[in-house]
This record gives C-alpha cells, structure tokens and sequence, in this order.
C-alpha cells in the first residue's frame, strides 16, 4: 500500500442534486468504482507500484504483484462486487482503494493515490469511504499490510489510527509485511 501524508483540510461538501454523494470542492469525487472505471484502476496500480516498490522491493516483485494484483480480471471482479473505491477528478481516476472480508477481518487490501495528487487529502478521503464501508458491513476492525521500508504508508496509516499487530517475513530475499489494524466505533471518522 503507498499513501504520502495527507494534508488535514476537509475538502468534501454534499451535492446538492442528491444530498448524499461526496463532491469535492477542489474537484475530487470519490465513490464506488464502475464498470468504466477499469482502465483507470489498473492505471492507477502500475503507476504507482513502480514508484513505490521498486526502492524498496526490486523489479520482479513489482512485475510479480502487477501480474497477480493488478490484471484486469482481479479488478474487474472487485469491482463487481462493491470492493473497490476511487478518487476520480474530472474523467480520470487519481486514487483507488479496494477492501474485502477475509474469515472475520475486514482488509483493506490496496490503497493508492497518484504521486501528483498526493498531499491533498485524497488518501485520508479514501480511507473515511473504507471506514465507512467497514461500519456498514458491522465490522469492528479494519487490518491492512504494507511492505517495511515503506515509511509513507508507516507514516499515513498510523496517522489513521492504524497500530502495528506483527510482522510476516515472505522469504526470498523480500522486505517484511508489517501488518496493522484499527479498532472501530460507529461514527468514527477517517
């Protein structure tokens, strides 16, 4: 996961049309991703994995974690089922975060925001959807994993409320994950 320190300036506001749906006042909407979405999704995981897990991992595991995470069958069939959250300014996606359940956990599996869009709160916007969606479901934790060495997501996810629970080794020469979670409470913010 790669996320850079968000800056703490609310940007949301309601839509008038709808009274619901966030719509940012500096153009950023996030929502649950689409059929359409696609391309953008995937755009925004190769992107991204190649800045932030290169330094710290090499290429095969960013050509590994491409090839197993980002193809268009994983993302289409996140999408489909409600998985899949994105950052979208005008007609292009900027940041997506995609979460599931796994046995009684609720994982947020992948959090990514565009290095140009960084510094404007679409990380933290991305994560209160994650919140919310987690509360919804009436899950009571969130848990989540990043690659050591990755001091933005340390950075980002402790800043979230995230507290680090172990460590895994993956072997073959690879940085640990660091795996983290986060208590819940209905009207938690981000």
């Amino acid at each position: 996961m790669s996320t850079t320190p968000e800056t703490d300036a609310d940007h949301t506001a309601t839509d008038p049309e709808d009274g619901a749906s966030p719509v940012s006042t500096d153009g950023v909407v996030i929502r649950g991703a689409v059929g359409d979405d696609l391309t953008g999704v995937l755009s925004v995981g190769h992107r991204t994995w190649l800045a932030t897990y290169e330094p710290i991992a090499g290429p095969e595991y960013v050509a590994m974690g491409l090839a197993k995470w980002w193809t268009s069958d994983v993302v289409t069939d996140s999408i489909r089922k409600g998985r899949t959250i994105v950052a979208v300014e005008g007609d292009d996606v900027v940041g997506v975060a995609t979460f599931g359940p796994q046995d009684d956990a609720f994982v947020l599996w992948k959090l990514y925001v565009l290095p140009g869009h960084h510094g404007r709160g679409i990380g933290s916007r991305l994560m209160g959807a994650v919140v919310d969606r987690a509360l919804e479901s009436e899950h009571s934790r969130i848990t989540l994993s990043y690659l050591e060495g990755n001091q933005q997501a340390a950075r980002f996810y402790d800043k979230h409320g995230f507290v680090e629970t172990h460590r895994e080794t993956p072997g073959s020469g690879l940085p640990k994950s660091v795996w983290m979670m986060r208590e819940l409470e209905a009207g938690d913010p981000a």
